[in-house]
């Protein structure tokens, strides 16, 4: 495969996420907005389902409606088919193991340690605010019902759906294509640097992309080491579960 081509290939795709990530928000956001109103929009419950439709849509526009359309296209013009979506190129393939739940928790000491270093390094810089607190779209001050749906938004739903995305869909693309050029170590190289780099992007905060360029990292080992994105899941909802924790019980903003 030509250089250009590769090129323009990975970075389609990188475009084709981010967009989509943001598009989604945006029109479900806007939607709902227009709908319920600023400050009923503003309840816990319709954030959990604005969030929560928002990662539906952006699954859809990234993961599951571009092989459809390719599939048709390909039969219209009598083409050999396109390989569909399934288990396997997600990381859902078998189910998780012992091995999963035992390195999800050794996964995120190597993420602590990695995003305490990156931040750190990143203070040189004027811009750079370690302490800016992250919009996380739900009020700091929850009880009852309204903590139960802000906790299965973000300790379950946010992470099975960014790691499908991510680490799923996207890690298993961008391995593929560099592999018809590049080899095995190089090929993995770029994918990890890549998808977590645009996985900082799209959290569109200095001080949380940095923190989650660091998580992501281990997240694409993960998936390397295992083969799925089972390990990755459960360490991302165990360092979401911790700052839900110190967010919402601990009361530490």
């Amino acid at each position: 495969m030509k250089g250009w081509r590769l090129f323009l290939i990975i970075v389609t795709m990188m475009i084709w996420v981010g967009s989509s990530i943001i598009a989604s928000q945006l029109f479900i956001g806007y939607l709902m907005l227009g709908i319920l109103g600023a400050e009923v929009f503003l309840q816990p419950l319709p954030t959990a389902i604005y969030s929560t439709l928002s990662y539906v849509v952006a699954m859809l526009l990234i993961i599951f409606i571009p092989p459809k359309i390719a599939e048709v296209s390909k039969k219209k013009k009598n083409k050999k088919s396109v390989a569909s979506i399934d288990r396997k190129s997600l990381g859902l393939n078998d189910l998780p193991t012992w091995t999963d739940i035992g390195l999800a928790p050794a996964g995120f000491l190597v993420y602590l340690l990695l995003a305490t270093g990156l931040t750190f390094v990143f203070q040189i810089f004027p811009w750079f605010n370690a302490g800016e607190s992250q919009d996380i779209g739900f009020s700091l001050y929850l009880v009852g019902f309204d903590r139960m749906i802000a906790f299965l938004v973000l300790v379950v739903i946010a992470p099975i759906a960014e790691e499908m995305i991510f680490r799923g869909w996207l890690y298993d693309r961008m391995r593929r294509e560099f592999l018809r050029k590049y080899s095995n170590t190089v090929s993995m190289i770029l994918s990890i640097l890549l998808v977590s780099i645009l996985f900082g992007i799209v959290h569109m905060q200095w001080n949380v992309g940095v923190n989650v360029f660091a998580m992501s990292i281990v997240l694409c080992g993960l998936r390397e080491i295992t083969g799925t994105i089972y390990a990755g899941i459960l360490m991302h909802m165990l360092k979401n579960g911790i700052a839900f924790y110190l967010l919402y019980v601990v009361g530490i903003a």
